[in-house]
């Protein structure tokens, strides 16, 4: 591996949301709607694997919100999202943004890849166009998820886009978090605690996720691998 060090400064702000953090909301739990199914029956009404990767996403959203036992209009608010948004991601119509669903992670405080959570397989193969990727409305940069932690690990694995541009911004994420990141094409910046690291391909970075940080590419078409672990 090489990777290049030079001292910088880094702007971001507290974790769990990535990088529009809700405001803190008292927690008020609520039955949900009449009309709303119970979870399990939720989770059941199509099986995951004939769902589009929008439809994914809708599923998992009200699994969780029902989970958690909480109205839509309540995570709404909490995420700072309209509960009109919240509505079209729950049916299926919404094309969310990166950090839109991590808004929506924090809210539920769940792990962003529950809501991105393909189906489990033995033997799992996806064409990338299948799988829910999400594009950042702050820079020219989509995640997709790979994999994510099986129950007994905490880790989730993500393919990362990225073009030349605004840099890619992340907030904390929770204490104890730990990212490995391997270059796949091109060239990025990495900033984080005070330096930054410039990677080509195949190098690789380990680096404290729980502290703000910042991905930049340096040439079109860059891609890397994230694995994200959480403690």
């Amino acid at each position: 591996m090489t990777s290049r060090s030079n001292d910088d400064s880094l702007n971001d702000a507290r974790g769990g949301s990535d990088p529009d953090s809700p405001a803190e909301a008292v927690i008020e739990h609520t039955a949900g709607t009449a009309n709303d199914p119970a979870p399990d029956q939720a989770a059941a009404a199509a099986p995951d694997s004939a769902l589009s990767p929008s439809q994914q996403i809708a599923a998992a959203l009200k699994r969780e919100r029902l989970r958690a036992g909480l109205s839509l209009s309540e995570v709404a608010r909490r995420a700072g999202i309209g509960k009109s948004t919240m509505s079209g991601l729950e049916t299926g119509s919404g094309n969310p943004s990166l950090e839109t669903m991590w808004a929506l992670a924090a809210a539920l405080d769940i792990p962003l890849a529950r809501l991105l959570d393909p189906p489990p397989h033995e033997v799992a193969f996806q064409h990338v166009g299948d799988m829910p990727s999400l594009p950042s409305t702050t820079a020219n940069y989509v995640a997709t998820l790979l994999s994510p932690s099986p129950t007994n690990a905490r880790r989730d694995v993500y393919f990362i886009q990225a073009e030349p541009g605004e840099p890619r911004e992340s907030q904390p994420h929770p204490q104890g978090t730990i990212e490995h990141v391997i270059l796949g094409r091109g060239a990025a910046r990495i900033e984080v605690l005070g330096k930054s690291y410039d990677l080509g391909v195949g190098d690789y970075l380990t680096h404290p996720g729980d502290q703000p940080h910042r991905f930049t590419a340096l040439e079109p078409g860059t891609n890397a691998v994230f694995v994200v672990e959480s403690s």
